[in-house]
Parts: C-alpha cells; structure tokens; sequence
C-alpha cells in the first residue's frame, strides 16, 4: 500500500473513524466493524480496522499508566528530536535503534502494526527525528 493512497483516503478515514477520537474508536464492537469493512472511504481491510480499535484501548491504557501517549512516546528519544545528519537521502535510515526499542515497546503494550519501520515513520512525521539533509534550510532551522 501507497502512502500516496492513504492520504487520498485521508478524509474518508478521519469520517470513518469519529476523527480518530481514541475513546469513541476504542468503544467500536463488531456491528461498527462489520460496518467499517464495508466502507469505501477507507481500506477495507479487517485486520487492519480491528487492530486500529484494538491499538485505542491500548492508548488509553498507556495514557492510563503514563500519564499521556505524547509523553510516552518522546521517552524514547530523551525528550528531544534526533538529529540525522545525513548528507543523501539514500543515507536515511528506516529504522533506528530508539524506533527499534519503541515498536517492541508498544508491541509488548497490546499495539499491532507498529513495527519499526512504521514507528520510525511516525517519529519522522511528528518531529521526534530531524532526518532532513545537512544541505536542506530546515536541517539547521530545526536543529537549535
């Protein structure tokens, strides 16, 4: 699957699932999921919709435990965003020693579909890895 195909769907996806409100997605039972497989708004695939509600009740129970996911998750970068450093795309890591340590973590925490591969693309995307080339202005806008 395309990542270019999901953000097509991403307006069908936010509608689908009650703008990703973790308690109301964690409350789906099967009636919503029977509901959600045959939506086509959204990539109908059953193991995939079931492990996004099953992935909301292990949020709430992180949150729970530790206070809040974002706080959570920023543990395993210390707090602060890694720096990459790279001097060629083609040097970007897919995954790094903390996205490693992440995924067994969330995985060990009920989470699926969270490898860490996936959990490095998430660091990336929210700002917990500054993998931009040394050459890029935003290497050196992010890093101070």
């Amino acid at each position: 699957m395309s990542w270019t195909t999901i953000l097509k769907k991403r307006e069908g996806y936010r509608a689908a699932f009650d703008n990703f409100e973790i308690a109301k997605v964690a409350s789906y039972d099967e009636d919503k999921i029977d509901e959600l497989v045959l939506d086509p708004r959204i990539i109908r695939n059953r193991r995939k919709i079931e492990s996004t509600v099953g992935n909301s009740r292990a949020i709430i129970d992180i949150q729970k435990e530790f206070g809040s996911l974002d706080s959570y998750l920023w543990a395993f970068v210390d707090g602060k965003p890694i720096r990459g450093g790279w001097k060629a795309l083609k040097d970007l890591p897919s995954a790094t020693l903390e996205s490693k340590r992440m995924s067994s973590a969330l995985l060990e925490m009920g989470l699926k579909f969270v490898g860490p591969t996936i959990c490095y693309a998430f660091m990336q995307a929210v700002g917990m890895a500054n993998d931009h080339t040394v050459d890029c202005y935003r290497y050196s806008e992010l890093s101070h």
